[in-house]
C-alpha cells in the first residue's frame, strides 16, 4: 500500500463521527471528492477487517467491531479523567472556586468532571449532567465556535429562559456569541443559575472544531468582571497543557 492510499484511507474513516456514523459509497465520494471505484475499494477493505461493517438493507457502512476492541484497549491504557482531573485540581487550588469540564455532545453540553471548592458556599454541578448550549458560560462558550448553521439550528429550536437573566433573544444572543468568538472566553452571571459566575475557555481537538470546555464558577459576588483576566490567563495555560495531549492522542471527541 502506498504512502497516498493510506492517507485517502485514514481520510475517509474521519468521515464516521457521531453526526454521521454511516455513510452510503456514493455520498461518502462525494464528500471526500474522491473518484467512487477507489471509495469502494477502500471501505471493502476495512468490511473485510473488521473496521467497518455493511447495514444489508440500506448498503451504507459503520464502524465494525475491530475499532469497539481497540478502542477498549486505549481505554484500559488511558483514562481520560486521569488527564483532567489534576489539572481541574491545579486551577481550583489557585482560584479557591469550582472548576468542571465540560464536553461536546451534539447540540449539548455533558459535564464529565468536577472539583468542588472548599468554600462553604460554593458552586456545584452533577457530573453527567446535560445542559443547553446557549445557556452559561461553559456551554456559550462551546456555542461560539460552532458553525453558523449549527448555531441557528440550536436557536430555531427554541432558546427557553433557564433563569430570569438567560438570554433568549436571537439577535442578543449571536451578538453575545461573536463576542464570545472574537475574545477567546466567556463570561457570565446567572444565566444557568441565579447568582452564579461562570468564566470558560473552548478547548479544541487536532481539527481545530472545538469539542470541550473549562470553567470556573461560584457565588457572582466573589469575581467581578474586571477581576478576571488572571482566571482567564490561568485557564488558557493549563487549558493548553490538556488541549495539547489531546492533540498527540488525535482525539476528536470525548
Amino acid at each position: 500500500m502506498s504512502l497516498k492510499t493510506l492517507e485517502n484511507s485514514l481520510g475517509l474513516l474521519e468521515f464516521f463521527t457521531r453526526e454521521t456514523p454511516a455513510w452510503g459509497v456514493r455520498e461518502l465520494a462525494k464528500a471526500s471528492q474522491m473518484s467512487h471505484s477507489v471509495v469502494h475499494r477502500i471501505l471493502s477493505t476495512f468490511e473485510k477487517r473488521g473496521f467497518l461493517m455493511q447495514d444489508p438493507q440500506s448498503h451504507k457502512y459503520e464502524l465494525g467491531i475491530s475499532f469497539w476492541q481497540y478502542g477498549q484497549m486505549v481505554q484500559e491504557k488511558i483514562h481520560l479523567n486521569d488527564l483532567i482531573h489534576p489539572v481541574l485540581e491545579r486551577i481550583c487550588k489557585s482560584v479557591g472556586e469550582s472548576v468542571f469540564f465540560t464536553t461536546l455532545d451534539g447540540q449539548e453540553g455533558v459535564c464529565i468532571d468536577i472539583v468542588e471548592s472548599l468554600q462553604i458556599i460554593k458552586y456545584a454541578v452533577s457530573i453527567g449532567s446535560r445542559t443547553q448550549l446557549y445557556a452559561g458560560a461553559s456551554n456559550k462558550v462551546m456555542m461560539a465556535f460552532l458553525s453558523d448553521d449549527l448555531q441557528e439550528s440550536i436557536m430555531k429550536r427554541g432558546l427557553v429562559p433557564v433563569t430570569p437573566n438567560t438570554i433568549i433573544d436571537e439577535h442578543k444572543l449571536r451578538e453575545d456569541l461573536t463576542d464570545i468568538r472574537q475574545k477567546g472566553w466567556c463570561y457570565s452571571v446567572g444565566e444557568y443559575t441565579e447568582s452564579v459566575f461562570g468564566v470558560a475557555i473552548p478547548l479544541f481537538n487536532y481539527r481545530n472544531e472545538v469539542f470541550s470546555s473549562i470553567t470556573i464558577a461560584g457565588p457572582a459576588y466573589r469575581v467581578k468582571e474586571d477581576q478576571i483576566q488572571p482566571v482567564v490567563k490561568l485557564l488558557r495555560e493549563e487549558g493548553k497543557k490538556l488541549q495539547d495531549y489531546f492533540h498527540r492522542l488525535r482525539i476528536a471527541k470525548i
